[in-house]
């Protein structure tokens, strides 16, 4: 990462306004990082400490591919040289125990014969010396391959030396039985070559095992990269496997490292560091931005989502995509019919309802029995008699609904501006060439457009993801002010926006980029004070929650969908 990305947020690095980079987070830096906590058994990177940082920001690296290799390299040979092993044994240990050293050190100093026995590592070999002398390609004058059955002189074959030898009453006829070769794993050049090969394609790397049927032997990479270099004129490219071998390396790194995930753009080979445990996602949200301009939550893989936290951003988007909502509007507009239960929706002005499934007469003002009512068809005389705990659950499922309401279709307009501010973007573009035209500006200087448009984008994210957080926060202090600042921000966005849509005179240029910067201004310290406040309180313990931030069980496992078809009941003709 660099200090010339284009993310707005980065470039405000602080609150004071159109300050330089200086807060900017340091990839370069040397300074150690503690470990997160969360199952990462070594630092990946040095990180920087800044304490003059924004609570909200997080400390993170954007890595390149070559970044990747070079620490899995570095990582293998640090553990090669501990143990005392060849850096391939070395690679196979380290990729069995998710490359989680503090794990790896503990089993082998426990029993370094069961490390590698589960790790498919000969114990009866000289393990403890580096050894020059197994070579994994022969040429073999009488040889016959179990796979192609080509018998050819001096053909070259493949075997790896870690491999449990074959039983004698196992072997193929072929096999001489006194010979070396017998009881080696072992098969012609092209058909491990085409093996490896199919076992790339279909996206294995560090699972590959011996061709030997029953073999759990793992390939080791050396072996893999001396058959793709092996491989003869006009078969497809070797160097594109080779790169996709090195990619599947680099996939299963990341996997397993907790601190390191891929940008979720596409086609983007970027990825992001950031020690951050999975505890702290409950007070933290780790924003990120890529080189590529993506900005998104290390926690979740989710857009960005400041500053409601990951538990919470995943119970409201369950809850917009399921029937909970369903279930609420079920409540508030149909009654149950009182004899068999069956779900009943008012389909006219009519108060006599008969429940289609069990034939039951009722009223649907009090749900008594009709027959009661008398001749009173449009006057139900028996209101006052009704259960008010069933009219009290109606009302508050009505609440229920209206509240959810409120915040969704808020949220949802925030998420519709961001979606149009892409269309104001091309509009700023040409706002900006027509500002040219009719002035002495140049394109630099017209730059102020561009700049509040990306800063009205941030600020309305920022303001989405605040009513989703409102919906779930328990009233109390904290809410007021929260709702205040928030009340703020929206205030100051909408006239930022509404300045971006005024007309352009010439006469009054000077004074629109002057109004216009000043409320970018505003806007982005606006928005830095919401995010900052928040931070703080959820570091000091101030934010509750009125539910528990945790997944809550869809309708379809509740029993709640059955219901929904099963609409049944009409009135009286």
């Amino acid at each position: 990462m660099s200090s010339d990305t284009s993310d707005i947020e980065l470039e405000y690095a602080s609150t004071e306004g159109y300050e330089d980079d200086e807060d900017a987070i340091d990839l370069d830096s040397n300074d150690p990082s503690s470990d997160d906590g969360d199952g990462s058994s070594f630092n990946m990177v040095p990180m920087s400490t800044q304490p003059s940082k924004p609570l909200y920001q997080v400390e993170y690296n954007v890595l390149q591919e070559s970044e990747l290799t070079l620490r899995q390299v570095r990582e293998i040979e640090h553990v090669a040289g501990i143990i005392g092993i060849e850096t391939k044994d070395a690679a196979l240990v380290l990729r069995y125990f998710g490359w989680n050293k503090d794990l790896l050190m503990e089993k082998y100093m426990d029993s370094p014969e069961k490390v590698y026995r589960d790790v498919g590592i000969r114990t009866d070999l000289e393990i403890n010396k580096p050894s020059t002398s197994k070579r994994r390609t022969r040429s073999t004058p009488q040889f016959v391959c179990q796979i192609c059955f080509n018998d050819e002189p001096n053909q070259d074959t493949v075997f790896l030396p870690s491999c449990p030898p074959l039983p004698k009453d196992n072997l193929p006829p072929s096999k001489n039985a006194s010979s070396c070769q017998s009881v080696k794993h072992e098969f012609c050049r092209d058909c491990y070559t085409f093996y490896v090969e199919a076992k790339i394609k279909e996206g294995e790397s560090r699972t590959i095992e011996c061709m030997e049927s029953e073999c759990k032997q793992i390939v080791d990479e050396n072996t893999i990269v001396n058959l793709l270099s092996f491989r003869d004129t006009g078969l497809p490219d070797s160097e594109k496997l080779m790169a996709r071998f090195q990619t599947l390396l680099n996939r299963t790194f990341v996997d397993d490292n907790p601190a390191l995930k891929f940008c979720p753009a596409p086609n983007c080979i970027y990825t992001i560091e950031c020690h951050v445990s999975k505890k702290s996602l409950d007070t933290v949200v780790p924003s990120v931005t890529c080189l590529c301009g993506q900005r998104f939550c290390f926690g979740c893989s989710l857009a960005d989502h400041q500053p409601c936290i990951c538990p919470i951003v995943k119970l409201w988007l369950q809850k917009c995509e399921d029937d909970s909502e369903t279930a609420n509007w079920i409540s508030a507009n149909t009654k149950e019919c009182t004899k068999c239960h069956s779900t009943i929706e008012k389909n006219g002005g009519c108060n006599h309802m008969t429940c289609k499934k069990c034939k039951h007469e009722f009223c649907w003002v009090c749900t008594g029995v009709w027959a009661d009512h008398g001749t009173a068809w449009y006057s139900c005389n028996r209101y006052e008699e009704r259960d008010e705990n069933g009219k009290d659950q109606q009302s508050k499922s009505r609440a229920s609904l209206e509240r959810y309401l409120h915040y969704y279709n808020r949220f949802a307009n925030h998420e519709q501006s961001l979606r149009l501010d892409k269309e104001l973007h091309v509009k700023t573009e040409k706002k900006m060439e027509e500002i040219q035209h009719a002035s002495n500006l140049s394109w630099i200087e017209v730059q102020f457009l561009n700049k509040a448009v990306e800063t009205l984008s941030v600020c309305r994210t920022t303001l989405k993801w605040t009513y989703a957080m409102a919906f779930y926060l328990e009233k109390n202090n904290f809410t007021a002010l929260f709702e205040d600042n928030q009340r703020d921000l929206e205030q100051a966005v909408e006239d930022l926006s509404g300045l971006l849509e005024s007309p352009i005179e010439a006469d009054t240029i000077a004074e629109l980029r002057q109004k216009v910067t000043d409320k970018t201004v505003y806007v982005h310290k606006r928005n830095e004070i919401m995010l900052q406040e928040t931070a703080r309180d959820y570091q000091d313990g101030r934010v509750f929650w009125n539910t528990k931030p945790s997944p809550s069980p869809s309708l379809k496992s509740s029993g709640l969908i059955p219901f929904l078809p099963r609409l049944h009941g009409h009135e009286k003709e």
